[in-house]
């Protein structure tokens, strides 16, 4: 006999939506409920069960989403045209739910084949990076990169990734006081340190605000076989610039290509926990089978990664019950305050998201979507809150204030140390993030088929009641490993992650 699927799902007995597991015509009655749905619900959406008076809570995974901004009738579509968000008074408990974490004896621990690196940490890639520290010098830095990317460059360094030029649009016309300058050089020295990275040359033009020299001294970089810098004001101008820097880097390609992968413990690995292009089936199939490898690896003795701030507001609370010690819940917070004050600075909003992708999937407030985001985060106790690119130490759970701009987040969470990364979407997000590889996880099969050759994982079963959240996040975690070890994943082939090196630009640009 056929299984039958039921057309909607109910995250949580207190809720008075359900979610659309396909679309909903005008006048059909689901069985065996008996709803009788009053207008088009497209797949995604969500369906009201049961009549909501204007200013009245709209409820999903439990928690309020927003409240009616007109009648809601039985069966009606939940969405923009009749749901708003509204003032919330959410309550911090901090530490309740805080368990720590039942780690796997080290016999029982997975291991991965990595690079392991002199200080101890271990990298999934072994790329050779080029840096700017402005944008003037960009041009330079893609040119070195292209020469060894022409076939037969790396001949004979087959441990060798690749050369990878990692540019950006600022380096100059900012104060050195300022934040916007710290999370730069911060951000740069993250990646010149990242274990993905086995050799660096970074390059300037020379009379730039971002001198090398100053941020070398300040986040404790040396030169080195593996670690060089130049200007093309010293060296030269541009011709003769590529040239030494071409130079350099045949130099250094013995000394990185040295490198083999050996055994490692999964301990060494730092997940970065993203999503992007999110729909209403992120918070029910991908994200929490994220959730459930992201506590697997916890369990294994990692690390894992959540980022995105104006992505979790809303939600929060739910990270401060989780909280190791009240200081990190604190901080959590302190950070969530911050938002509100930058958003209102510039004359914007916290809940100017979600995006019109994300609403055409189905999510209408940021509350809905913070919501179904922090499942990526699983159920483990929240180590510690990071800032932006810092250096991330702790294992276990963890959280990085970053923006919700994906490029911008995942830049932060590999300059902390970030070497694999786990990124779920519903509408189809088509990044990668060299050196660390990215792992796409498709909330829905009609995407993930449509989108076959981008995405790596499909958790669509977990919404027509094939899969699991437990096996789907089985596989991902195996996919972990297997990409940590040297698997490609689809976004490496199609030659993404180079654009997508975009540091946190802060402040005012003079």
């Amino acid at each position: 006999m056929d299984r039958v699927v039921p057309a909607i799902t109910l995250l949580h007995e207190r809720d008075n939506v359900a979610v659309a597991r396909r679309p909903l015509a005008d006048g059909e009655r689901l069985a065996p409920a008996g709803l009788a749905i009053r207008m088009p619900v497209p797949r995604g959406h969500k369906v009201a069960l049961q009549a909501i008076e204007a200013g009245q809570p709209v409820r999903k995974y439990g928690q309020v989403i927003g409240f009616a901004t007109a009648p809601i009738a039985a069966g009606d579509h939940v969405h923009t045209a009749n749901m708003a968000m509204s003032d919330l008074s959410l309550t911090h408990e901090f530490c309740v739910d805080a368990a720590a974490p039942e780690l796997l004896p080290e016999a029982e621990q997975a291991r991965f084949q990595g690079y392991l690196r002199p200080d101890g940490r271990v990298g999934t890639r072994n790329f050779i990076a080029v840096i700017s520290s402005v944008n003037c010098s960009a041009t330079v830095c893609q040119a070195v990169a292209q020469h060894f990317n022409q076939r037969g460059a790396l001949d004979g360094f087959e441990s060798v990734d690749g050369v990878i030029a990692l540019t950006h649009g600022g380096g100059c016309a900012l104060n050195t006081q300022t934040e916007g300058y710290r999370f730069l050089t911060r951000t740069i020295a993250g990646y010149a340190t990242n274990p993905n990275v086995g050799g660096v040359l970074m390059i300037g033009l020379g009379c730039e605000t971002n001198q090398i020299p100053a941020l070398m001294q300040a986040h404790g970089l040396v030169e080195g076989a593996t670690l060089r810098t130049m200007t093309i004001q010293e060296t030269g101008g541009t011709r003769r610039t590529i040239e030494a820097a071409i130079a350099i880097l045949q130099e250094m390609l013995p000394v990185v290509g040295a490198v083999q992968r050996t055994p490692q413990p999964a301990s060494a690995l730092v997940l970065a926990l993203e999503c992007g292009g999110s729909d209403g089936y992120s918070g029910i199939s991908a994200n929490p089978a994220l959730g459930f490898a992201s506590d697997l690896l916890v369990r294994h003795g990692g690390t894992t990664v959540l980022a995105e701030t104006p992505e979790i507001y809303g939600a929060e609370h739910l990270l401060t019950r989780r909280a190791a010690r009240p200081e990190v819940a604190e901080k959590l917070l302190a950070r969530i305050d911050w938002w509100r004050e930058y958003a209102q600075r510039h004359q914007a909003e916290l809940n100017n998201n979600p995006s019109h992708g994300n609403k055409a999937g189905g999510l209408t407030t940021i509350l809905e979507k913070s919501l179904g985001a922090v499942a990526k985060s699983g159920t483990a106790r929240l180590e510690a809150v990071y800032e932006y690119a810092e250096p991330i130490t702790s294992h276990g759970f963890v959280f990085m204030d970053t923006p919700g701009y994906d490029p911008v987040a995942v830049t932060g969470q590999v300059a902390g140390g970030c070497n694999v990364i786990c990124f779920t979407t519903g509408r189809g997000s088509t990044s990668g993030f060299r050196p660390a590889p990215c792992i796409k996880i498709a909330t829905n099969t009609p995407m993930y088929e449509r989108m076959a050759e981008d995405m790596d994982v499909n958790t669509g079963g977990i919404i027509d009641g094939s899969d699991t959240i437990a096996a789907a996040g089985e596989r991902i975690f195996r996919s972990i490993l297997a990409v940590a070890s040297g698997q490609h994943t689809l976004s490496e082939d199609l030659g993404y992650g180079s654009n997508e090196f975009v540091p946190w630009q802060l402040g005012a640009v003079m």
